[in-house]
């Protein structure tokens, strides 16, 4: 299965790509279902819509920054290209760590529980990067080693040419999904109190993510590992230490524990 074409269409000379069209689409799923939760757990609609304003443009920032500093080589001959982010080149970690910060920063002046705010929006996440994935299908990137597997894709790599290989973006599109559902599914049968699904999404995208990057042949490298490796196994400790300190919290001391049918 081959590619199409990256272009949507061409306006006024400006091309729109499906990446772009698809990244919207996934901020806008996120931002709606947010709203739908945060009547549950407390949280004002303007409270929310604040948030996505700051964090729209801030994970935007976050992930092409981490991109363009893992591959600086490249981008310190090439700058003109480090604000071309129609062209691929969005690190979900930056993102992910744009997008704390900001809610750290709002929360404390909005007086609101960062754990509370976390777990409202923290489901859309995985669910906006299932659909942002597909993104990569339609740049040739992100994609993994030669396979001859049924459901191989077919790339025009720069080097080999046109090869046959793991759709990894695919995995992660349905890893993703299936993290939103367990997510779900734990937020009603298992949470105890505020801040768990949070940590919860940090041990299962890791996990994923982990296995799937060893897949992958245009990993960023630190000290000669992957970066994307790396970074997930520091989420999955911080995941792991959260998840388990706040149930023991729970246990000893009543904590705030919003969610379906509480």
């Amino acid at each position: 299965m081959r590619a199409p074409d990256p272009i949507v269409f061409t306006l006024f000379g400006i091309d729109v790509r499906w990446y772009g069209i698809l990244i919207a689409a996934a901020l806008i799923i996120a931002l709606v279902l947010a709203l739908r939760r945060s009547r549950v757990y407390g949280i004002s609609e303007d409270d929310i819509t604040d948030f996505f304003l700051a964090l729209i443009p801030a994970i935007i920032v976050g992930a092409r920054a981490y991109y363009v500093i893992f591959e600086w080589d490249y981008y310190a001959v090439h700058p003109e290209e480090i604000l071309a982010v129609w062209n691929g080149g969005l690190a979900i970690h930056g993102g992910i760590i744009a997008g704390i910060l900001v809610g750290i920063i709002m929360c404390r002046v909005k007086h609101i529980s960062f754990w509370t705010l976390a777990d409202t929006v923290i489901p859309g996440l995985p669910l906006g990067q299932a659909i942002g994935r597909w993104g990569n299908f339609f740049n040739q990137e992100a994609h993994g080693v030669q396979t001859n597997l049924p459901w191989a894709i077919v790339v025009n790599d720069s080097k080999l040419g046109v090869i046959r290989v793991h759709p990894t973006f695919l995995y992660e599109s349905i890893w993703d999904l299936m993290v939103f559902g367990l997510l779900l599914w734990y937020e009603k049968k298992g949470k105890r109190c505020d801040g768990e699904v949070f940590f919860l999404y940090l041990i299962l995208y890791a996990a994923g993510r982990f296995w799937i990057e060893g897949l992958r042949t245009d990993s960023l490298m630190i000290l000669g590992l992957r970066a994307a490796q790396v970074i997930s196994i520091v989420m999955m400790v911080a995941g792991g230490i959260g998840l388990a300190w706040f149930r023991k919290k729970s246990r000893d001391q009543k904590m705030p524990c919003h969610g379906p049918d509480r």
